[in-house]
C-alpha cells in the first residue's frame, strides 16, 4: 500500500491530507507553488500507486480550494482525470468540490471540471467553512 501523505499549507500551497488507508483524501487552500510540477508531481505519482491498488475501495477526495492558478488547474485535471479512470475501472469515486457560497468563480471553476466526469461521482457543495 502507498504511504499517505500529509502536507501543511504554506503561503503559496495547499495542505493535503492523502490518507491512503481511509480511502479519505482532501486538498485544502491556496495553490500557486513557484513549481507546480515539483510540488504535483509527487502526489500524482503517489495517487497513481494507490489507485492501481485501489479495487473495492470507495474514494473519497475532497477540495477546498479558495484560490488556485493556472499550472495548478492543470495538476487538478491530471489527478480528475486519474480518478475519472480509476472511476471507469470499478472504483467508487467521490469528489467533493466544496466552496464558499458567495464565491462564484469557485463554483464556475467546479462546474467546469465537473463536465469531466462520467463514472466518478462529483458533487458541488456550497460550504460556510471555506475561506474566501
Amino acid at each position: 500500500m502507498t504511504d499517505s501523505i500529509y502536507l501543511k499549507a504554506t503561503d503559496r500551497s495547499p495542505s493535503v491530507e492523502f490518507d491512503f488507508a481511509t480511502d479519505q483524501l482532501s486538498i485544502t487552500g491556496e495553490s500557486y507553488p513557484e513549481d507546480a510540477a515539483a510540488f504535483f508531481g509527487p502526489l500524482l505519482e503517489a495517487m497513481g500507486k494507490y489507485l492501481a491498488q485501489a479495487a473495492g475501495h470507495s474514494v473519497v477526495l475532497d477540495m477546498r480550494m479558495s484560490y488556485f492558478n493556472s499550472s495548478s488547474a492543470k495538476a487538478f485535471m491530471n489527478l480528475f482525470q486519474m480518478l475519472e479512470e480509476a472511476a471507469r475501472k470499478g472504483v467508487e469515486v467521490t469528489i467533493n468540490w466544496r466552496y464558499h457560497p458567495e464565491d462564484d468563480t469557485m463554483e464556475e471553476f467546479g462546474e467546469d471540471f465537473a463536465e469531466d466526469f462520467d463514472h466518478a461521482s462529483f458533487n458541488l457543495l456550497p460550504d460556510d467553512e471555506v475561506e474566501d
